[in-house]
């Protein structure tokens, strides 16, 4: 399986060459979703229209709570599709598998094979960029396709506008726990392999990287629809 990454082009001397690559999922590059993608897509689409509310969502990590506000005006497909995970338990239990300081700590690939391989492929269209990718703010990872966001997200830990012309529309804003967000272990950095989480999970993290962060539960704690 061939991983895309994005080439971030920047002025920002602070990123150096170790953080050149912007935040990649691993959906496979394509063109176009397949169609059990589309209707995946489709449905977080509907799911996000007419809905403005803010929801407040509590991580409970290795480390500490981060409260997270999702906007579905920012970005309404990202929300959704974020608050949809949030509800079917996928964040729980997931690593922090790649940390590069300076820059973001990204997550969002379930311990579970089984489990991952349903959601993977079940991108979502590419929101407006109405945010800037700031310190704190909340944004979906994708590959250099077009529309293929589905379920890993970053945290920014300074401003990374260079991110914005790229795609990556934040949905949500670190309203508590930054410095919870900043103790992840970054020890490992970039080393976890994609293919081999989506193969084998976090029996394979918690073997090859048994000292990783992780997310032990996420939830909605405040929804003012």
């Amino acid at each position: 399986m061939r991983f895309a990454s994005v080439v971030a082009v920047s002025a920002m001397s602070f990123l150096a060459a170790a953080c050149s690559q912007a935040p990649a999922g691993d959906a496979a590059v394509s063109t176009a979703p397949d169609l059990e993608s589309t209707a995946t897509a489709d449905s977080s689409s509907q799911l996000a229209q007419g809905n403005t509310d803010v929801t407040r969502v509590k991580l409970t990590t290795t480390k500490g709570d981060i409260l997270i506000d999702v906007h579905p005006d920012w970005a309404p497909n990202g929300a959704a599709r974020f608050l949809e995970l949030v509800e079917n338990d996928f964040y729980d239990g997931v690593k922090f598998f790649r940390v590069v300081p300076g820059f973001m700590v990204q997550t969002g690939m379930n311990g579970d094979p089984a489990t991952h391989a349903k959601w993977k492929d079940n991108t979502i269209p590419d929101d407006k960029v109405t945010q800037s990718n700031k310190r704190g703010f909340v944004t979906f990872a994708a590959t250099g396709a077009p529309n293929s966001r589905s379920t890993q997200f970053f945290i920014n830990f300074g401003d990374n506008g260079f991110l914005d012309a790229q795609r990556f529309a934040p949905f949500g804003e670190v309203v508590e726990g930054m410095d919870v967000v900043e103790k992840i272990n970054a020890e490992y950095g970039e080393q976890p392999d994609q293919g081999r989480i989506i193969r084998e999970g976090n029996e394979y993290l918690n073997a090859k990287f048994p000292n990783l962060d992780g997310i032990e539960k996420a939830e909605v704690v405040e929804d003012n629809a």
